[in-house]
């Protein structure tokens, strides 16, 4: 009797009952205004890599609320990187691990363009388009609407599971409801910055990161707002290209009709890239797109073509490709303009013709594009448009040799990477999903945007999947970024069902 005391005593979770996902429906019904609180101190905490002493505050916080839940907690560190927050929960007799990733950094954020303080979390009564207006934080025992909207920067995108989490572990030990798989948590500070220290992390610590399977807790929920999980990502790569007009900005007066104009001579080249249609005309550009599997197409068949929805909330009365479903969109790589500059509009517009015009390029990649080629396939579009390529500012007898010059910056990218829908894991972690929402889960070959996926299953050899909470119009990247509440508790309903699944 004594030793079976000392065993309950010392294990994080007793013996397996109950229902998971109704223990955490009530964790979070008695607990709701303390997890948001808590939350809310969270996301007060800037977060941008590259500030150092408060990427390590958040850090060091997070730390702490994982060994809270007695999670053996490690910063893990080298020169010049954000930590890692590294933690690992065993768990007796459990013959499966899970691995667990985070970002806990986010994108920068202007203040001037955000309705309140990127970094005061302002708690509203509905979205802010929806006329929401601001309310105060719950006190305990407050009964939360789940529509209510949490602002900050890295609410949505990526700070909400930590929340999630947290409740979830913390419901689970309340209910004394076992955990059925030994964890590992990840967690990166540098993913909105290009994960640029990952492939280090990964390959010092590379002994400690064996598992059955990585879940990357990230993205959003469909459109539809119908939970999804997602096998893959699309990778992502980039550049910049500059071209030439004159030495000096010249009178738009004396000099109009005679020299070149370097916002023409751009816009006519980023016409040829891709026509009126959204069909891209760089030779070779979907000639190394990977087929479908016949379990992907077979999901993606079940997926409800929501476009329709979408282009009304967007305000769209267009898409490309006559009106091509948002979902066979994604299977294919992108190229977007992400930016355009050559001297000012509006009232600080100026009688010029500006003596340089820049487009920064944004590709997005899918199965089997690698990202160096892709960049040369744009290049030689460009080249094929009569410009001479330079990697520097021209010097003056460059100016005088070639009547096009384009400087063309390269962005370092990754690639894509997809799991096989089969993986038995993975159809176990979606078993779990479906238990902890009445809607349909959909299966989804890739997520529209882009995570490092490809070092896990290069470096690692390992698999993963997304499985994502936050609610799709939580403006991720964007001036007032938000999370809505009934996302939360989808969140800490779903991490509990996965953590105590058979």
């Amino acid at each position: 009797m004594k030793l079976l005391v000392l065993f309950v005593l010392l294990s994080p979770f007793h013996v397996y009952s109950g229902d998971a996902v109704e223990a955490a429906r009530q964790w979070r019904k008695q607990h709701g205004p303390r997890i948001l609180r808590e939350y809310a101190e969270l996301l007060s905490i800037p977060n941008v890599a590259g500030d150092h002493v408060n990427i390590r505050r958040n850090a060091e916080t997070i730390a702490a609320q994982l060994a809270e839940r007695g999670v053996q907690t490690e910063l893990w560190e080298l020169p010049g990187a954000s930590p890692v927050v590294y933690g690992e929960l065993k768990v007796p007799g459990a013959t499966r691990t899970l691995l667990l990733y985070v970002h806990y950094d986010g994108q920068p954020a202007d203040p001037k363009n955000w309705k309140h303080d990127p970094w005061t979390p302002t708690l509203y009564s509905r979205a802010m388009e929806d006329g929401g207006q601001v309310i105060p934080l719950p006190k305990d025992g407050q009964e939360i609407d789940p529509e209510w909207r949490l602002y900050a920067r890295a609410s949505g995108d990526d700070k909400v599971p930590f929340p999630c989490l947290f409740a979830a572990l913390d419901a689970l030990k309340h209910a004394g409801i076992a955990l059925t798989s030994n964890l590992k948590f990840f967690f990166e500070g540098e993913e909105e910055r290009g994960s640029t220290h990952l492939k280090d992390y990964l390959t010092k610590y590379r002994d400690r990161l064996d598992g059955d399977l990585w879940l990357f807790l990230d993205g959003p929920m469909h459109q539809s707002r119908n939970p999804q999980v997602m096998f893959g990502v699309r990778g992502v790569t980039g550049l910049e290209v500059t071209v030439y007009g004159a030495s000096r900005s010249l009178h738009s007066g004396h000099y109009g009709n005679w020299s070149p104009v370097p916002g023409t001579l751009l816009a006519n080249l980023l016409a040829s890239m891709k026509d009126e249609n959204g069909k891209i005309l760089v030779d070779g550009f979907y000639d190394t797109v990977a087929p479908l599997e016949p379990a992907e197409k077979k999901a993606l068949a079940a997926v409800p073509n929501y476009d329709v929805q979408m282009r009304r909330e967007l305000g769209l009365a267009a898409t490309e490709a006559d009106n091509a479903s948002y979902m066979e969109r994604l299977l294919l790589p992108s190229l977007t303009v992400k930016g355009l500059h050559s001297g000012n509009v509006g009232k600080l517009a100026r009688n010029v013709i500006p003596a340089t015009a820049t487009a920064s390029l944004g590709v997005r990649l899918v199965k089997g594009n690698d990202p160096e080629h892709m960049v040369d396939l744009v290049e030689a579009h460009i080249r094929k448009q009569g410009y001479h390529i330079v990697r520097e500012e021209p010097d003056h007898a460059a100016r005088l040799k070639y009547a096009k010059l384009a400087k063309v910056t390269r962005r370092k990218g990754y690639p894509a990477a997809r799991t096989s829908m089969n993986h038995p894991v993975a159809q176990q972690v979606a078993a779990a999903m479906r238990k902890a929402s009445e809607d349909e889960l959909y299966m989804i070959p890739g997520l529209g945007g882009s995570l490092p996926l490809y070092l896990f299953t290069d470096i690692l050899n390992q698999q993963a999947i997304i499985v994502p909470c936050a609610n799709h119009d939580n403006n991720q990247h964007a001036p007032n970024e938000n999370i809505r509440i009934a996302n939360i508790w989808y969140g800490i309903d779903m991490y509990a069902s996965i953590l105590a699944m058979p």
